[in-house]
């Protein structure tokens, strides 16, 4: 899995002659790079307006008046403000086996086929555009408000305005990467890389492609939904595995879909320009960049460093106890993150120096920071719980307290099966005991230590917990708190600060544009029919409900080891939720079990992200990636056997609720 633009292959994998007029690039960049400072100066602003509303409520029984259609507002804001910047900075997310295998054997080839990518991107773009326009138009003449008329409102065409400039500066850049792109096509060819022009297999696939396409389309044309929505289906799985980014693979097809079922271009115009304006501006969906950017400042305040030493105090006694230091460190950290990348950064850093030095395996080192780092993504907060949420139309706070015993189990298991290793293979644990240094003096110490994401965890999650406050406000209590605890440490320096917004801003922007591609492809799906089909097939083909989810845990295992989590869950929840349901699984139970299994993904090959994140992080020659993929395994099939066990006792989900 990759997430760079559709220029950069292109542009190493060939030396074009004469590069595109450098001075208008620079303008573009730079145009671009104003518009993600405004968003990334919006996302700090959410914090305080939040925050505000929380403190006027609590303190003064006198909250701030319109704050969810102010943050509703921002929303749509701050992703088109910084979708261009995203895109710049390679953080759309695509599958890149098909590209890279190009690059490899057919480099001009593979700069064309990029350059194709980009003009699709282009038309997405161009989609927005088209149904955007009409709404600013009608916004601008009729003075459009939003909000309680006589209380507050704000004025509509300003927003608008905004996604308008965000579609156009994302269009350029497509525009930019495709001519960079067929540019690179023409130009030389590096030394070492087998003669382009061997590329019949690949000419004769696209040929293919072309065909179909056009055969097909008359065909489709009079085809009943069913029929559209499968060759939809079948069309986003393939677009993505040729390399376009997964939200414009969602796009394209919803799109496509829409058009075919109605035969009026201007519904589907219609549905892109809905889901662009209307359906990310949810004040729900802040709760993403808010807990984002708290995951980002707890990260930059080095309290993972900590709560890692005051873990190695406490448990390193026991065999193989640097290594269930790991994972409680990992269990604690996930309650302020709800990243497995961010965790997998933090304590590849943290952890794996540490057990090596006590004699640990190299393998088993990496692998039990990789495993460990999977509890970001389901100890509460998770992001994923909060997609998954927006999906099944669920409380995220219903979804946070049944993923918390869950994640225990799964925490526990890790630690039981590190204690297993060390029992019968002791080669891999090195050591007993560490040599007695320490990083925390005595118990008052570590208390100190680890006194901050106590703090954190108790306002978020008690928070929610407790009724004080919604998830989104959760995200802004964190976050502001994350900011000050980072601040006091002395860690928050203004470059700092900078870097961490605008890394907000460019991981949220990726995962909302997502969202709000997959809107599109769901419609699509809902006028096929196609999900009821499915559903009524299941209960007609006598698998049972056994059988069904034996058959769903095995696809988002697979697709897993190609995809990110985020987008297989966005591809496949609409078509399994509604048999879910009607074979009377409970929703909530069945998010929990989702995430695990997506997470699987995480740790296996050839994509496992966590693994590569583990990798460039240590960034050591004696560590393969291979080698952190194997030392995985253990987790892995742990994993599996968590999500068996959640299968059969979905009471275990539900504890709480």
């Amino acid at each position: 899995m990759s997430t760079h633009d559709q220029g950069d292959t292109a542009a190493t994998a060939t030396a074009p002659a004469a590069p595109p007029d450098r001075g208008a690039r620079a303008g573009i960049v730079a145009f671009a790079g104003a518009m993600n400072a405004i968003g990334t100066l919006w996302i700090f602003a959410l914090v305080l307006l939040i925050c505000a509303d929380i403190f006027g409520r609590a303190a003064f029984n006198r909250p701030l008046e319109g704050v969810p259609e102010m943050v509703a507002y921002s929303l749509v804001g701050i992703v088109f403000l910084q979708l261009a910047s995203t895109l710049q900075g390679g953080r759309f997310i695509r599958a890149d086996f098909f590209v890279d295998a190009l690059v490899r054997t057919h480099p001009r080839l593979a700069s064309a086929w990029n350059g194709l990518v980009a003009l699709l991107g282009l038309a997405a773009m161009a989609m927005i555009l088209r149904g955007t326009w009409p709404l600013l138009e009608r916004a601008w003449t009729d003075d459009e408000v939003m909000g309680v008329p006589g209380s507050f409102v704000l004025v509509v065409w300003p927003l608008r305005a905004v996604v308008m400039l965000g579609a156009a500066m994302t269009a350029l850049e497509f525009l930019v990467a495709a001519a960079r792109a067929f540019h690179a096509a023409t130009g030389a060819v590096p030394s070492g890389i087998r003669d382009p022009g061997r590329a019949g297999p690949i000419i004769l696939g696209v040929g293919c492609l072309v065909v179909g396409l056009a055969v097909g389309w008359p065909l489709l044309e009079d085809a009943s939904g069913l029929w559209i929505g499968g060759a939809m289906l079948v069309a986003m799985f393939v677009l993505i595995g040729l390399g376009l980014p997964i939200s414009i693979a969602l796009v394209v097809p919803g799109f496509v879909g829409i058009w075919l079922l109605k035969g009026n271009l201007a519904l589907p115009v219609n549905a892109v320009a809905m889901a662009s304006n209307t359906y990310i501006g949810n004040y729900y969906f802040a709760s993403v960049p808010l807990f984002v950017l708290m995951g980002l400042l707890v990260s930059a305040a080095d309290i993972g460093r900590e709560t890692f030493q005051v873990a190695q105090y406490l448990l390193s006694r026991l065999r193989g106890g640097l290594g269930i230091a790991t994972v409680a460190a990992n269990a604690v950290f996930a309650a302020v993150t709800g990243s497995s990348i961010a965790s997998a950064a933090v304590f590849t850093k943290v952890a794996t120096p540490e057990m090596m030095r006590h004699g640990y395996n190299a393998r088993f080192s990496v692998g039990v920071v990789a495993g460990s780092s999977v509890l970001g993504m389901l100890i509460p907060p998770s992001v994923l719980l909060i997609v998954y949420g927006f999906l099944a139309e669920q409380s995220v706070g219903h979804l946070f307290l049944a993923a918390t015993v869950p994640g225990l189990i799964l925490a526990a298991a890790f630690a039981l099966a590190i204690w297993a290793i060390a029992r019968w293979r002791p080669e891999l644990i090195g050591a007993p005991e560490p040599d007695g240094r320490s990083d925390v003096t005595g118990a008052a110490d570590a208390a100190r230590k680890v006194a901050p994401i106590l703090v954190l965890i108790v306002a978020v999650l008690g928070g929610i917990y407790g009724g004080v406050f919604t998830a989104t406000e959760a995200g802004a209590v964190g976050a502001l708190g994350a900011a000050i605890i980072a601040v006091v440490r002395g860690k928050l320096g203004w470059t700092t600060a900078w870097r961490v917004f605008g890394e907000t801003g460019h991981i949220s922007v990726s995962i909302l544009f997502l969202v709000l591609a997959a809107n599109i492809y769901a419609r699509m799906l809902a006028l096929t029919g196609l999900p009821q089909a499915i559903s009524d097939g299941i209960a007609h083909a006598g698998l049972g409900f056994a059988g069904f989810m034996a058959l769903y845990l095995l696809l988002l295992v697979i697709l897993g080891m190609f995809l990110d989590s985020v987008s297989i869950m966005l591809i496949v929840v609409p078509l399994a939720l509604p048999a879910v349901v009607a074979m009377g699984g409970h929703p909530i139970w069945f998010g929990v079990v989702t995430v695990i299994a997506v997470e699987i993904g995480l740790l296996t090959p050839p994509l496992g992200i966590t693994c590569f994140v583990v990798h460039s992080t240590l960034n050591d020659r004696r560590i393969s990636l291979a080698d952190i993929f194997i030392g995985a395994i253990p987790f892995t099939i742990v994993m599996m056997l968590v999500t068996i066990l959640l299968v059969a006792v979905p009471k275990l989900s539900l504890v709480f609720l």
